[in-house]
């Protein structure tokens, strides 16, 4: 596979995105190079409890004794294996709904539209939190639990699109002349309709990332993850911990690390939006 246009994206991207580029790929490599990075076990007593940062643990330990810097190494993949696990279900299955509502029209668009507004004025929050309840805390059924409320917003981007393709002129001169709905499909409206859900795709990763450590700040996410939520949790349900001077480094390294990849994400997907649909960058 060959990244040889990353480069030219780069270059397109603003300040600000870059700077979100440069940081998501900072977070990607902490995950992927954990076990290097980290010389202590990220589940295992390695000092004394509620030590503050120092030269032997670098972010200090938590109420266990476990190393804060390896948690927080390990939470990074977690958080991305939830956020694009849930971009890939949700991004795809949003872009297929909105291709086939937008292309098919008619009773199939109709049935569509309702199952997308449905969910779209249900309250996310509290069905979220009685469905993780319902399946149980593991990373799976979290992304399943995320993925049924976060395919909506790119099945209507993508609809948007294919409704808009359809008035071309070459698409119906295309029709008149006998072109098959597969032929459409994947020789001009996938083409069209891709870089929009890829854009979708990014921004839904800083959401379910979001909403996985929302769920597990309410204790219902997987408790054997150690993902950046959890951390919170039990950093938030230690007795007095504002009291003290332990939410200076077991609350802000986690929230901290939260925060910049989300907010790293923002600014990636809004400039890829911007790229994606040229546009949006004339408006503004």
């Amino acid at each position: 596979m060959s990244f040889t246009f990353l480069p030219a994206l780069f270059s397109r991207m603003t300040p600000s995105g870059r700077a979100g580029a440069f940081f998501l790929g900072a977070i990607i490599f902490l995950a992927l190079a954990a076990p290097l990075l980290c010389s202590h076990s990220h589940r295992q007593m390695s000092g004394p409890a509620l030590s503050p940062p120092g030269s032997e643990h670098i972010m200090g330990t938590d109420e266990l004794g476990v190393d804060l810097w390896a948690q927080i190494c390990h939470g990074a993949r977690i958080s991305m294996i939830v956020g694009l696990g849930t971009a890939l279900v949700a991004g795809l299955g949003g872009a297929i709904a909105g291709l086939v509502s937008g292309y098919a029209g008619g009773l199939t668009d109709m049935i569509i539209m309702r199952m997308v507004d449905v969910l779209l004025v249900l309250p996310d929050l509290p069905a979220m939190i009685m469905l993780a309840a319902f399946f149980g805390p593991s990373l799976l059924s979290i992304v399943l639990v995320l993925s049924c409320f976060s395919w909506v917003h790119t099945a209507r981007i993508v609809r948007s699109r294919v409704l808009g393709l359809k008035q071309r002129q070459y698409i119906r001169a295309a029709e008149l002349n006998g072109a098959s709905a597969f032929y459409l499909i994947r020789r001009h409206f996938l083409p069209e309709v891709f870089p929009l859900a890829a854009v979708s795709m990014i921004r839904l990763t800083g959401r379910a990332i979001v909403a996985e450590a929302g769920l597990s700040f309410l204790g219902l996410g997987d408790p054997s993850s150690g993902s950046w939520g959890l951390i919170l949790h039990h950093a938030t349900s230690f007795p007095g911990i504002y009291y003290t001077r332990f939410w200076q480094w077991w609350l802000v390294f986690p929230w901290f690390s939260l925060t910049l990849m989300v907010v790293s994400l923002a600014l990636v997907s809004r400039d890829m939006e911007k790229i994606a649909d040229p546009r949006l960058g004339k408006r503004s």
